[in-house]
């Protein structure tokens, strides 16, 4: 079936298939090995994280204590220090840029 459009008959364009190989193996297809030109290059700093990261034995997060905090936590004795909490979001708030609201 075709589409008209503006007074234009579009045809099916043929597809170019590739033979399967018979039970025989009578036609096989050709396969062609592809090149691969892709690459990847690292920069410097990812370069230096990857190696301290490699490096270093010790891991950035203290297993023991994140187990300690979640069992605080689930057992509700856990307590949050409120005045610490305030003074920590002070100084996040100062590390801020100020917006000029006139």
């Amino acid at each position: 079936m075709a589409i008209e459009i503006n007074g234009r008959m579009n045809s099916p364009v043929p597809l170019k298939t590739i033979p399967k190989a018979g039970v025989d193996g009578e036609q096989k297809a050709a396969v062609t090995p592809t090149k691969k030109d892709d690459s990847v290059a690292l920069t410097n700093a990812t370069q230096e994280i990857k190696k301290a990261l490699g490096s270093s034995s010790a891991s950035p997060v203290d297993i023991v204590k994140v187990n300690s905090i979640k069992k605080a936590l689930a057992d509700g004795s856990y307590k949050v220090d409120a005045e610490k909490v305030a003074k920590k979001l002070i100084q996040l708030e100062k590390l801020m840029p100020q917006e000029n609201s006139t």
